[in-house]
């Protein structure tokens, strides 16, 4: 058995290889950027005003005053949209602007519609009055100023959400490289196992592979649920393994069978194959008898999660989850810290993922319980949780107020 940093280094040195694939950016929710992206445009395109107005020369305002009132005809009213393009203006000409039309020269500065004086009148508006000196640049959103031609818009391994989508689709970018999505083929074991509803007291319910399935919904990964192998199809798990070389998958996962019972064939059938790394047993709790294993040349790995719904659950988030980050270079899920509502003990040598409530006390300060139920097969207390709380070894007495690395639930990004 090893200790959890040891099993962290072992994965991080245990990486497959997982392709790029070009898609469309407004399907790309969830997706890693492989690559930079850069903005192939400035935006905005060019310079545009920010109200509704009337568009002029500043400079045609130098000498304006309430004695030398100036009068500027009016052109013709620009829209959003609209072509700004204009033949040669006279000098103490205007244009109204709508919110967003581009300025074109010569004009420099937005008076808003508010602050406008007409002539003859409102209603018959044929100029506008200017009786003081108008600043340059006034009410103008400029070209670039958001976001420069080149400038980076998305750094790869980023996960690219809806704000990115808002942001490629306004920058015209139409197509980006992306990691594909690793594949997951999942197997659960034991004749326990069932897919019915109504069954009797020697039964158990398949939860743990409808969970993963759920978590591939917001996270990185494609699920496929490969089914249930029995007790004694330790020979049919051979041959899978093997059919799965040949096959999309990226990464092979069962649940159950890697503990030491009669029926545990998992690690026994894993070590008949070639590996390159590999562990069994890490001082963690929930979840201790994890397996580990990568398949020498071949880009695939294997992961033995334990049958019990809270140690399945533990391992994919603390094992599964990073090796996922780390194969599609993402950063490492960055934990928050709460301090401990209520003094913990544990073994000194062992890391434990325990179920925890986050809170805000009267003072702001965030605050982590460590619930009731801890045992791994006790789930009545994860519906309770709202974040997993890391324990590390090489201490056993948790004070209460001491700083504790809290993660989200199900998946951070």
């Amino acid at each position: 058995m090893i200790d959890y940093k040891k099993a962290q280094k072992i994965l991080t040195n245990s990486k497959i290889n997982i392709k790029n694939e070009i898609i469309l950016s407004k399907n790309s929710i969830n997706r890693i950027s492989a690559k930079n992206i850069y903005s192939p445009t400035n935006y905005p395109a060019g310079n545009n005003t920010a109200f509704d107005g009337y568009a002029i020369n500043s400079k045609e305002t130098s000498r304006a005053s309430n004695k030398n009132i100036k009068k500027f005809k009016i052109l013709k009213t620009l829209a959003a949209g609209d072509n700004p393009r204009m033949k040669i203006v006279k000098k103490f000409s205007t244009i109204e602007v709508m919110t967003g039309a581009l300025i074109p020269k010569p004009f420099d500065t937005v008076i808003p519609i508010e602050l406008v004086d007409f002539y003859p009148n409102k209603k018959n508006p044929k100029f506008i009055l200017i009786n003081e000196k108008i600043k340059k640049n006034n009410h103008i959103r400029f070209l670039g100023s958001d976001y420069k031609k080149g400038e980076k818009v998305i750094s790869a391994g980023k996960v690219i959400n809806s704000s990115h989508i808002l942001a490629l689709r306004s920058l015209g970018v139409d197509k980006i490289i992306v990691k594909k999505k690793p594949v997951i083929m999942f197997y659960s074991t034991g004749n326990e196992i069932s897919e019915k509803t109504n069954i009797p007291d020697w039964k158990v319910r398949n939860s743990n592979s409808y969970y993963i399935k759920s978590l591939s919904k917001n996270l990185f990964f494609e699920f496929i649920d490969k089914g249930v192998l029995r007790d004694k199809d330790d020979k049919l798990f051979k041959k899978l393994i093997n059919k799965n070389f040949n096959s999309k998958c990226d990464i092979i996962i069962t649940n159950g069978a890697v503990s030491a019972g009669k029926f545990d064939f998992v690690p026994r059938v894993i070590k008949e194959f070639n590996l390159s790394n590999y562990f069994k047993g890490v001082a963690i709790r929930p979840g201790k008898p994890i397996l580990f294993a990568k398949f020498k040349n071949k880009e695939k790995a294997f992961f033995g999660l334990p049958g019990n719904p809270i140690s399945s659950a533990a391992c994919f988030k603390f094992f599964v989850d990073p090796y996922l980050r780390s194969i599609l270079n993402m950063k490492k899920e960055k934990p928050f810290k709460a301090k401990l509502k209520y003094s913990y003990e544990k073994k000194k040598n062992f890391t434990k993922f325990l179920k925890g409530k986050i809170s805000s006390n009267k003072k702001g300060t965030l605050e982590i319980e460590v619930l009731k139920g801890q045992e791994s097969f006790k789930i009545k207390s994860f519906t309770r949780a709202n974040t997993w709380a890391l324990f590390r070894s090489g201490k056993s007495t948790f004070i209460k107020g001491t700083l504790i690395e809290c993660f989200n639930l199900l998946g951070g990004q």
